[in-house]
C-alpha cells in the first residue's frame, strides 16, 4: 500500500504543478484550490508512504515523478520543446525511479 500512495503522491505533485503554471495564466480562485488541494493530497500521501519506505528512496521516487510528469505535461499540453535530448534525460529520471524501486 506504501508504493500505491507514493505514485498517488507523485501524480499529486504532478497536478499540482500543472496548476502552477494555470494559475500563473487564469489567476483565479478555482486555480489557487487546485494547486493547494494538489500539494497538500501529495504531501498527506508522502507521509502515509514513509511511514513503511525509507524517507530518501520515497523523496526520490516523490520527486522523480513529478519532475518528469511536470516535464511531459509541459510538452504535452504547454508545447514545450520536444527533443530527444529532454525526451532521454526524462526516461533516465523514470529509469531511476523504478531501479529505487527494485532496490528497495
Amino acid at each position: 500500500m506504501a508504493w500505491a500512495s507514493l505514485i498517488f503522491a507523485g501524480l499529486f505533485e504532478m497536478l499540482g504543478v500543472i496548476m502552477i503554471n494555470k494559475f500563473h495564466h487564469d489567476r483565479n480562485w478555482q486555480s489557487i484550490a487546485l494547486l493547494i488541494g494538489s500539494f497538500a493530497i501529495s504531501f498527506l500521501l508522502l507521509a502515509y508512504a514513509m511511514v513503511d519506505l525509507p524517507m530518501g528512496t520515497a523523496y526520490a521516487i516523490w520527486t522523480g515523478i513529478g519532475a518528469s510528469g511536470g516535464a511531459i505535461m509541459g510538452m504535452l499540453l504547454y508545447h514545450e520543446a520536444k527533443n530527444w535530448k529532454r525526451i532521454l534525460f526524462i526516461a533516465i529520471i523514470i529509469a531511476a525511479a523504478v531501479g529505487l524501486k527494485l532496490v528497495s
